[in-house]
């Protein structure tokens, strides 16, 4: 594509972030259920979010994948030593050595319990150490937002996760929106600074204050309202 034209398709976007090639930083427990399958497998585990699926294809048919298969699209974050951040340990009955935990049974590169010939060791790194799988971070706490569209009325409520900017909250919105950033949001007459979380923005989440008075948060759900400017920038 020209520079021109490139420019033209992004007007707009001057202060904001490429988003051909934007990477979230946030994911929400619910975004890491859905990929649940051996082809599409994610797994959370201490605060980070790991896509699993290229060790699973490597190792397709491995009996060794199972117990990580059957937590595809969970947190895992018990099968870890939080001091450590390896995998918990234990003193085997059998050989009375210091050993990895696994309850749901032996898993990719853990050590067998007795010396095998077949036992490999030359894959390097185990895969649940180092930052090659890992895709994002957990989003430890979120919150329901609404966006209104001013100009077609539409209304979509997003799940967010509360430490994500306004920028990476209109990247969730781009389905329905291709030309989100062709607008200014505001919440309550205010424009929002886009590099600000909500909180940050006064949008308080009020959870806890609801959840005292014994009222259903769900019902003042906070709206942000979109107004349209006069250039069209689709993403």
């Amino acid at each position: 594509m020209a520079d021109s034209a490139r420019a033209m398709q992004r007007r707009g976007l001057v202060n904001g972030p490429d988003f051909e090639f934007f990477q979230r930083r946030y994911f929400t427990p619910a975004e890491v259920a859905e990929h649940n399958l051996p082809e599409d497998l994610w797994v959370s585990y201490q605060g980070s979010v790991y896509d699993l699926t290229p060790l699973a294809q490597e190792h397709k048919g491995d009996l060794l994948l199972k117990p990580i298969i059957e937590v595809a699209g969970q947190d895992i974050s018990h099968w870890f030593d939080p001091k450590t951040r390896d995998i918990r340990k234990h003193v085997d009955p059998l050989t009375g050595t210091l050993r990895y935990r696994t309850p749901r049974g032996r898993f990719l590169h853990v050590p067998p319990q007795l010396p095998r010939s077949d036992w490999a060791n030359d894959f390097g790194k185990p895969w649940w150490q180092g930052t090659r799988y890992e895709v994002g971070r957990l989003s430890a706490k979120t919150r329901s937002i609404r966006i209104i569209n001013t100009l077609t009325s539409q209304e979509h409520t997003l799940e967010v996760g509360a430490l994500e900017s306004m920028w990476e909250i209109l990247h969730r919105y781009l389905p329905y929106n291709a030309h989100a950033a062709s607008y200014t949001w505001k919440y309550e007459g205010k424009k929002l600074n886009m590099d600000y979380t909500l909180e940050e923005n006064g949008i308080r989440d009020e959870d806890e204050e609801f959840d005292y008075l014994n009222m259903d948060g769900t019902l003042y759900t906070p709206a942000i309202l979109l107004y349209f400017n006069d250039d069209l920038t689709e993403l």
